[in-house]
């Protein structure tokens, strides 16, 4: 979470170095994972040093959040838990002071687009809005000094990694040199280890798995890494689920 943020400001800084005047908002797209607390915190967190950054630069607009749910923690197996991580990511969004919020289907990793799929996402919103009562209240984390305390861990260890991409050249520099690809690769194989050795837990997945749940027949989708090698300018940061390799695995098992 501190890498995503450090880096949302540096590449929000870099409009900031190259556009003499902004006269709109800047838009982040975020992803929350199933870190509740956390996820709060950090999108509070990312408005927090936007902020700060952005009147350095005499930028007085505050910036819009787009959020959607992560896919790295969505499974194929025991889809229905899909349902409560994203309903679970969504009140984070909400609670975190998102802007925008656009859930993510619970089978959209292995069903093409579908009307059944789309309105079950789409109620999970409405469930939120017109029986939880989300919408009432403005700012609800406000003064909860466990969120208010992870909100400020997350910002000040942030704004060091940011400090530390701008004075050794900024954000493009270190794309260009590949800094930033193997940073993220490093955090992306230290939590693939932790969800290979069963201390990231994905219940259905590697904690309690059902073992009569097959799903080779219901692929209509490919939900693995796909990958065209080409030349680029800069190596692509490659997106890839916790789960994909366990339940390759499992789909070479069913019969």
């Amino acid at each position: 979470m501190v890498q995503q943020l450090a880096y949302a400001l540096g590449h929000a800084t870099e409009y900031f170095n190259r556009i003499e005047t902004i006269k709109q908002p800047v838009v982040f797209q975020v992803a929350v994972g199933s870190n509740y607390f956390f996820e709060i915190a950090k999108l509070r967190a990312l408005r927090l040093l936007f902020s700060t950054v952005a009147h350095s630069f005499g930028h007085t607009l505050d910036c819009h959040i787009t959020v959607s749910p992560s896919k790295r923690n969505k499974t194929i197996y025991d889809y229905n838990v899909n349902m409560l991580r994203t309903t679970s990511e969504c009140m984070s969004a909400i609670f975190g002071g998102a802007n925008t919020i656009t859930n993510l289907p619970y089978d959209v990793l292995y069903h093409k687009d579908n009307e059944f799929g789309n309105r079950i996402s789409r109620n999970q919103l409405l469930i939120l809005k017109k029986e939880s009562y989300f919408d009432k209240v403005d700012n609800p984390a406000d003064g909860c000094y466990y969120i208010e305390s992870l909100t400020q861990q997350l910002a000040e260890k942030a704004l060091t990694l940011f400090k530390d991409i701008e004075a050794n050249g900024g954000f493009l520099k270190q794309l260009k040199d590949g800094t930033i690809k193997r940073k993220i690769q490093e955090s992306a194989d230290a939590e693939q280890k932790s969800f290979d050795e069963g201390k990231e837990v994905l219940l259905g997945t590697n904690k309690y798995p059902n073992k009569n749940d097959k799903m080779k027949h219901d692929l209509e989708l490919f939900p693995f890494v796909k990958i065209k090698p080409r030349k680029t300018l800069i190596t692509p940061i490659i997106e890839k689920r916790l789960a994909e390799q366990s339940e390759q695995e499992r789909l070479s098992t069913e019969v």
